[in-house]
């Protein structure tokens, strides 16, 4: 098959968009143009909550069903505008030379390049040592009662409230959901995870029926795992609005609390995205002005 290929202008940055009718969601009919289009209507909500932070890219040139790699290291082809920092390695003499998605035209150039999946830091480039972010990820076993899991979520809200943090929820597009809380960045990475893992500890020992922070999968049993593991150096969370490569293209969405009785890990895509945000305003879209201190 001929290779084909498409100039695309975003910001008064032009590049290529190469086969631009490559499935990458085979099984739901959505094409590299279509990965392309949903980043131009999200670019302005999505962009400020990655502006900033170290990302790590899970791409997929030949899209889900297929064998994808996650990427840390900038790839020589991209574009100079494209911003890239090194960024250093705990144990290694050498940095990682990350990109920074602080604007539209990299997140669409990106989406062509068969980003599926956008990770971030925790920290900025400003001082990578200090998380602006706090996250629990809550992790299910199969089969979990969708009820259950959002009496969770509400009450690690709750007792992240009662922790002095303004804790904010999302729906992964993966098993479960995330609750984030802004920090200042005054502490540094080992005093954020020491308090949440406290923090998680406490609500599992009230709750040792339902709950867990035991890493190993064979001793959870069906109880929900509170993993507070992402809260180090180097680590990421799925950014908000990103695309997951899974069947059924779903993305992860911060919610609102009313929206928790009704909500599911996975209950938003790349379809319903673009028709969510005309009519409903981001609910993280005020989250750095609630920073708090933790840790």
């Amino acid at each position: 098959m001929a290779r084909t290929a498409e100039q695309v202008e975003v910001d008064g940055r032009r590049f290529e968009l190469s086969n631009p009718d490559k499935l990458l969601y085979p099984d739901d009919g959505h094409r590299k143009r279509d990965l392309l289009e949903y980043a131009r209507s999200v670019a302005e909500v999505m962009v400020p909550h990655m502006r900033g932070k170290p990302l790590t890219m899970r791409r997929f040139p030949d899209g889900v069903g297929s064998d994808g790699f996650f990427q840390k290291e900038a790839s020589e082809h991209f574009p100079d505008w494209v911003r890239v920092e090194p960024v250093p390695q705990r144990g290694a003499d050498s940095p990682v030379h990350h990109v920074f998605c602080d604007d539209a035209a990299t997140l669409a150039y990106l989406a062509t390049q068969a980003v599926l999946e956008f990770h971030i830091g925790l920290s900025t480039a400003d001082d990578l040592d200090k998380p602006v972010l706090v996250v629990l990820d809550l992790d299910p076993p199969e089969g979990q009662d969708l009820g259950q899991l959002r009496a969770v979520v509400r009450e690690m809200c709750r007792r992240f409230g009662e922790a002095g943090l303004s804790p904010r929820m999302q729906s992964t597009g993966g098993k479960g959901f995330h609750v984030v809380a802004p920090l200042r960045g005054e502490r540094g990475f080992d005093d954020v995870r020491a308090a949440i893992r406290e923090l998680a500890e406490q609500a599992a020992a009230d709750d040792p029926d339902r709950l867990t922070t035991e890493q190993r999968k064979d001793r959870r049993g069906d109880r929900i795992y509170l993993d507070t593991n992402r809260n180090a150096y180097g680590q990421t969370m799925i950014a908000p609005y990103s695309p997951r490569a899974r069947a059924g293209a779903p993305v992860a969405t911060p919610l609102d609390p009313k929206e928790l009785s009704r909500a599911s890990p996975q209950g938003h895509d790349l379809t319903s995205i673009p028709r969510r945000l005309p009519r409903k305003p981001d609910p993280w879209a005020d989250l750095h002005h609630d920073a708090t201190d933790f840790g």
